[in-house]
């Protein structure tokens, strides 16, 4: 499937595109990979690969795609569903599952990059037929997010943010040590070194990377039996209670040959794994998926403790320039990660779509959607 759409610009052009048409060009799609200015690995051949062996993209899913003269310049997957700031009919939203933590399209680091978001803009209004979109985990704070509301702007469209939070994230500092010269939190840190000391007189504490083959396949499978052996086993929630969240990361952390780099961190005790970290690498930003730890050893915080490492070894080793921490708000990460990222959720529609009933109280209708699930969680939590 491929719509050629009336959008044109320059040398550049937009159009519709399926799954199936990409994969027919996996250099092209890793090429935008790696040159891409989005922080995140989600919309990655790669990535997107494992949801589609993991049964979790459907597939028609679509993608509008914005190319030029030296291949892809911006690429954004997306899907519709009836959604309530739709008024109960369908809404078109970016492709999202359950592990993907932003949802900025994938663009270029370009000179002409106004130019490849006007088209990319004009292509997210025909993916649509003009409907509204309700747009999560849209890093607004970012040079990318900024353009891209600039470029709605510019085409006329009306949006309004229905959810904001701050994502804990980290900019790596020149040294570990100027890292925690410099902590607004240095006590927080300090009960952290305090933690592992406690763990050294019980016996060898180690921190293994696996970045490939069977190490890497070995911290996965790992992963997924500690994470088992807790609460997530017992609520039924755990990657692998459920036969597509495990195959998903089983494929996601096979061995990757694109620009996606895999990672997982295991602290142990005398060999024993303690806490469990996986990790995405891309365009110099280590996106911290999901970590797991040893429940018996609650006292310790083995899992903050394997995050104090990591960035430890994030300044001794430069693996990356920044870790995403991959949280919603209220995360306990927020009192070690420093820095701070917008994420928001909006409701935009496209120029002429809310003649009949305006973006505002769309935004309203998301926010009390939000609000009641919120309430309904904080209660089923209580129980």
């Amino acid at each position: 499937m491929k719509t050629d759409l009336q959008g044109v610009k320059g040398r550049r052009s937009v159009s519709i595109v399926s799954y199936a048409d990409l994969a027919a060009d996996p250099d092209a799609w890793d090429a935008l990979m790696g040159r891409a200015l989005t922080t995140h690995p989600h919309y990655s051949r790669h990535v997107m690969a494992a949801h589609r062996i993991a049964g979790l993209a459907d597939a028609s899913l679509a993608f509008v795609a914005v190319r030029g003269p030296g291949g892809l310049d911006a690429l954004l997957p997306f899907g519709f569903k009836r959604d309530v700031s739709g008024l109960g009919s369908k809404v078109a939203r970016p492709f999202l599952s359950p592990f993907i933590t932003q949802t900025s399209p994938l663009v270029a680091d370009d000179p002409d990059l106004p130019e490849i978001l006007d088209l990319l803009v004009t292509g997210l209004r025909s993916a649509s037929e003009g409907r509204v979109w309700r747009w999560p985990l849209l890093p607004t704070s970012t040079k990318l997010g900024g353009e891209l509301l600039a470029a709605m702007d510019r085409a006329g469209w009306q949006y309004g943010i229905a959810h904001r939070f701050e994502r804990p994230i980290l900019e790596r500092r020149t040294s570990h040590a100027a890292f925690l010269a410099g902590h607004p939190h240095r006590s927080r840190m300090k009960d952290l070194r305090r933690r592992h000391r406690r763990l050294s007189k019980r016996g060898t504490v180690s921190l293994d990377v696996a970045t490939h083959g069977q190490s890497l396949r070995d911290a996965v499978a790992g992963f997924l039996a500690l994470e088992r052996a807790g609460w997530k086993g017992r609520a039924g929630t755990a990657l692998s209670c459920r036969p597509q969240h495990e195959a998903f990361a089983r494929a996601l952390f096979a061995d990757a040959n694109g620009p996606v780099g895999l990672r997982a961190d295991t602290l142990r005790l005398d060999g024993r794994p303690l806490s469990i970290s996986l990790a995405l690498l891309a365009g110099g930003t280590a996106t911290l998926l999901k970590t797991t730890y040893d429940e018996t050893e609650r006292s310790s915080a083995p899992g903050l403790v394997l995050e104090a490492q990591i960035i430890a070894t994030l300044h001794e080793t430069e693996f990356a320039r920044r870790l995403d921490s991959a949280t919603l708000a209220g995360s306990v990460l927020e009192d070690v990660f420093p820095d701070r990222e917008t994420i928001c959720e909006i409701v935009a529609a496209p120029s002429g779509a809310s003649r009949l009933f305006p973006v505002d109280p769309r935004i309203r209708l998301a926010m009390i959607e939000r609000d009641a699930k919120a309430l309904i969680k904080r209660i089923l939590g209580r129980r």
